[in-house]
């Protein structure tokens, strides 16, 4: 028997501050059975809320949301007619559609099918049931960053995931004398295999590896596996080791195979990490500020653009299970 191959529904996210006009594109582009409008963002902090809880394949927006390209999401821009191109215009973008004269209904349909053609261009690809059993192993790394706070987050984290997920890799901001005790607590109270990294440690699965508290930590490619390098170096951020050190290695060596977790932390130590990570094409997870000891690590991340999702602590393990499956 062959493999049932299907494609996915495109899902959409439109962002437009004339509500009129948003419904128009909703109703309008949502009758395409390939595609799927997830809902309607009137400003940038609604879109960014949004895309904090979900990833959309396509973005529809007018030109004042141009910067939404920093989310590496494709774009289709809205125009006014004669209205010159943004200047910051590049290959997020799918292309522009001049916006319609609402009081007409046949430039109304000219829209909606002019949107409907850009949308189709966006690269989708076959999914079959075969696929979708080797989608568990597309994440191979897992970098996660703490700092204050960090500690009993990291050990409510761990204690919910099993024993057999890819390797985890930490920088949790602690004094050197305290981080493999902080290791050997973690491995004898989760099912992770848990110890104080050292400089050549091959990363395995079920694994999770802890930088030294006065040591930077980065990830290396070997093979088709990966490798732990520690050494010693000027503070980053004000930290060593550093959560940007970690994850910007992470990010260049596993790619969108990693997943990127910041949580609780004083400062902005990991955002520009997590956000190198997010541009690879990685799967990305902030604390919310409710459940933040202090939200300052996550909050700047999910300023810049650097967290897909958004949770509180206690959804995190569920989330990361889901991106595992």
């Amino acid at each position: 028997m062959g493999m049932q191959q299907y494609r996915h529904k495109i899902k959409i996210l439109v962002v437009e501050d004339n509500y009129l006009l948003g419904e128009i594109i909703m109703r309008g582009v949502g009758v395409d059975s390939s595609m799927e409008v997830m809902g309607r963002a009137a400003n940038f902090i609604e879109a960014r809320q949004w895309l904090s809880q979900a990833r959309p394949d396509v973005i529809i927006c007018n030109s004042r949301f141009s910067n939404l390209t920093q989310y590496q999401i494709p774009i289709v821009l809205m125009v006014n007619r004669h209205q010159p191109l943004p200047q910051d215009v590049n290959e997020g973008f799918l292309g522009t559609v001049t916006k319609p004269d609402i009081q007409s209904v046949d430039d109304v349909e000219r829209f909606i099918l002019a949107l409907i053609d850009k949308i189709q261009e966006v690269p989708m690809g076959e999914v079959s049931s075969e696929v979708n059993a080797k989608s568990a192993t597309r994440i191979q790394l897992i970098a996660i960053g703490a700092s204050t706070g960090g500690t009993e987050a990291l050990f409510s984290l761990l204690k919910e995931l099993p024993g057999g997920l890819p390797g985890i890799v930490i920088v949790q901001h602690i004094p050197p004398i305290f981080s493999k005790m902080f290791a050997e607590r973690l491995n004898q109270q989760t099912e992770i295999r848990t110890k104080e990294a050292t400089s050549g440690d091959m990363i395995e699965a079920g694994h999770a590896y802890i930088a030294p508290g006065d040591r930077h930590m980065k990830i290396g490619r070997s093979g088709d596996r990966y490798r732990i390098e520690c050494y010693q170096g000027e503070r980053v951020n004000g930290h060593c080791p550093s959560v940007d050190v970690l994850m910007q290695s992470v990010a260049k060596a596993a790619g969108k195979r990693a997943l990127g977790i910041l949580l609780t932390g004083m400062g902005s130590d990991g955002a520009k990490g997590l956000l190198a990570m997010r541009i690879s094409g990685a799967r990305t997870v902030g604390q919310d500020e409710s459940t933040s000891v202090v939200y300052g690590m996550p909050k700047v991340a999910f300023e810049i653009g650097a967290v897909e999702f958004q949770l509180p602590l206690e959804r995190i393990a569920e989330k990361v299970l889901f991106l595992m499956r």
